[in-house]
């Protein structure tokens, strides 16, 4: 029988045939949670449980690392003793790197798996043909002490890209194009499945399309499904004609060509998080960045997504640009893109990023505007001080 890969995953983690509409109680493979784990922590006290298995319990600190602040010094604190007073072995304190990074690197996600998040991004790992997608403390401290979980077993929208590449234009331009013409609740608890030219896209690149698609509601964004559906939708997208694409603020889905934002001065531009610190982005960046200056109005920072990332990026001198370049290379971690510290924006400042959110207040002052890019716009951008194309610097 035709099943989307959602039914099918939960299918088998339910025991039960399921379909679109069903709710089912599945067991879940990995439950990952970040700094936030100290309030899962708290909930989890509150049931008077013990853990169902610890070995399946991933905590990663790098939302707020080092601490910036004594409540987050306490909840690291608490989150340690945690760990360690109930064997959780899958604990990564703040010299890894960012989760959904770590979460990859370390093994931790495969395909046909379900994995849970306290983090709304957790959909990344769809990237490997897992069913991953974001819970609160509450159900994950449910999860930590039964290993299952209630889901509403979601309908599937089937997206194909088709067409060649053009110069300058990279996986994220690619999502946010579609962000742009689905918006902002086109996917609402909606499985979305990408095929087409994506499916031999390297794993850097499928971990953004999954990443930002929550961006338009999606429960979950996988690639390996089977494509033979039943789907609720299917789409679409031609990128042959695309160019470099812009989120503007204050909306995800607000996205413009490049050309037609060019000239916008910049204060700052980031280049890192989950949607693209990986190696490729850094290798794209530096590429533009070699042998320039950033512009003196410009600060410049660079989160590698990982310890890992970071070490790679120093053996292949790509440190050595960015800094050359004027640009400050950070510790792996979140840094301002939660607006939490390490970089976050004064009122009226005008920042390009490389992250995946630009609500208003999103990066610091609920004053200043985000606009969102590829590592490539983040890094022609901060060249001239304004946003620029960046197939110019290709």
């Amino acid at each position: 029988m035709e099943m989307t890969l959602a039914e099918k995953i939960l299918s088998e983690k339910a025991g039960v045939k399921a379909e679109a509409g069903d709710i089912v109680e599945a067991k879940i493979d990995k439950a990952m949670s970040h700094d936030n784990a100290a309030l899962v922590i708290k909930k989890f006290k509150e049931i008077g449980a013990k853990l169902w298995d610890a070995s399946k319990i991933v905590i990663i600190l790098d939302h707020r690392v080092p601490a910036n602040t004594i409540k987050t010094a306490e909840g690291h604190k608490a989150i340690r003793e945690f760990v360690k007073q109930n064997g959780i072995k899958n604990f990564y304190d703040i010299n890894y790197g960012i989760c959904h990074q770590v979460m990859i690197e370390e093994g931790h996600v495969k395909k046909g798996t379900l994995i849970v998040g306290t983090d709304s991004h957790t959909t990344s790992y769809g990237a490997l043909g897992a069913f991953s997608t974001g819970i609160g403390a509450t159900e994950m401290a449910s999860v930590w002490a039964t290993g299952k979980l209630w889901l509403k077993v979601p309908e599937t929208y089937k997206i194909v890209i088709k067409g060649s590449i053009p110069k300058g234009v990279f996986a994220k331009d690619i999502i946010l194009h579609i962000i742009g013409e689905l918006k902002a609740d086109g996917a609402n608890y909606k499985a979305v499945e990408f095929y087409g030219i994506v499916e031999d896209f390297p794993l850097a690149d499928k971990i953004t399309m999954s990443n930002m698609s929550m961006e338009m509601g999606a429960k979950a964004a996988m690639f390996y499904g089977s494509n033979d559906g039943p789907y609720e939708k299917e789409f679409e997208f031609d990128i042959s004609e695309l160019t470099p694409q812009i989120a503007c603020p204050h909306s995800v889905d607000n996205v413009k060509s490049i050309e037609d934002v060019e000239g916008k001065e910049i204060n700052q531009a980031m280049l890192g998080s989950c949607t693209n610190g990986r190696i490729e982005d850094l290798r794209i960046a530096a590429k533009i960045l070699k042998g320039k200056r950033i512009a003196k109005n410009v600060r410049m920072l660079v989160f590698p997504a990982s310890m890992k990332v970071y070490k790679q990026a120093l053996e292949e001198g790509l440190i050595k640009i960015f800094i050359e370049a004027g640009a400050v290379v950070m510790n792996p971690g979140c840094g301002p893109c939660l607006g939490a510290h390490e970089g976050v924006l004064a009122s009226g400042e005008v920042a390009i990023a490389s992250t995946n959110r630009n609500f208003r207040g999103r990066m610091g002052s609920k004053e200043a505007e985000v606009y969102l890019a590829s590592p490539a716009s983040v890094a022609a951008a901060a060249i001239e001080g304004k946003i620029t194309d960046p197939r110019k610097y290709l």
